[in-house]
């Protein structure tokens, strides 16, 4: 019972983590006021947490009450998702980095670098491989184990 509920909060922090990363792609502008950023970096809060929630029991999957550790430790994808999941978290510093800059700003309009509408791009591009990494180790492709 216990691995279910952690697999189901695996999955609802990928949700979470996805709905945020969409939603602030869509309510990113060329310009923005500092009110509408404010907004933003609550999403972005809310990615976090979806982060967050996706790693504790991704982690706890892993180590305790998922399938044996070498499952996961002797699979190529498995550090290839683990690699892509470290890089989505990377990227996303840069943004929120600029969120946090600038929410308080006194000016009307804040111009949002094209690179940050980019990273975020890049990020739910990186993230549609999350789910085929992960159903693609669960069928056993990668693993090292005879």
């Amino acid at each position: 019972m216990e691995e279910l509920l952690v697999r189901y909060l695996h999955f609802t922090g990928l949700i979470i983590l996805a709905a945020a990363l969409v939603s602030q792609h869509l309510l990113l502008r060329k310009t923005m006021t500092p009110a509408a950023l404010r907004k933003i970096a609550v999403i972005d809060g809310i990615y976090g947490a979806g982060a967050m929630l996706m790693l504790v029991s991704g982690l706890l999957l892993w180590f305790i009450v998922g399938k044996p550790e070498a499952f996961y430790s002797g699979n190529f994808i498995f550090h290839t998702k683990l690699l892509l999941f470290a890089v989505i978290a990377t990227l996303s510093t840069i943004p929120t980095w600029f969120y946090l800059r600038n929410r308080r700003a006194n000016t009307s309009r804040i111009p949002v670098p094209r690179r940050i509408i980019r990273i975020i791009r890049a990020e739910l591009l990186l993230l549609l491989l999350m789910p085929f990494l992960a159903v693609t180790m669960a069928r056993g492709i990668g693993s090292t184990a005879g």
